[in-house]
């Protein structure tokens, strides 16, 4: 049987709020799919079609926490956007977390409220 509500979250199970926002979805009575992007790896054309669902260039969801993203010169305001995406793909830890997919968008999920507009409430039975 197909969910007729399926929803996707691109997580890292290492980072707190994609930890809290898969809670999140389950608790509002979802059982996702649970892509571990770190393990999977993204490949281009994937990651720029999540990136376009989310209305997100690479720089924007580019996660600049920790020193990887500067050591790559990514930071730098000259860092296209090809640049950055090709550097995502072979480093997925570059990838800001969790990304959530629904039928009624996708989105960047930080803060980890912003699930809750990505949702649809199950009705009890």
């Amino acid at each position: 049987m197909t969910d007729p509500f399926p929803v996707t979250v691109f997580h890292n199970p290492a980072c707190g709020t994609s930890r809290n926002v898969l809670e999140m979805v389950r608790a509002a009575g979802h059982e996702p799919e649970v892509v571990e992007y770190l393990k999977t790896g993204w490949d281009a054309v994937r990651l720029r079609a999540l990136l376009d669902e989310a209305g997100l260039t690479p720089r924007e969801a580019m996660r600049t926490k920790g020193a990887l993203a500067g050591e790559l010169g990514l930071l730098e305001p000259g860092a296209s956007d090809e640049a950055i995406l090709a550097a995502m793909v072979e480093h997925p830890i570059l990838v800001e977390r969790p990304i959530v997919r629904t039928p009624k968008g996708t989105a960047l999920c930080r803060p980890k409220e912003t699930v809750f507009s990505l949702l649809e409430a199950k009705a009890e039975a």
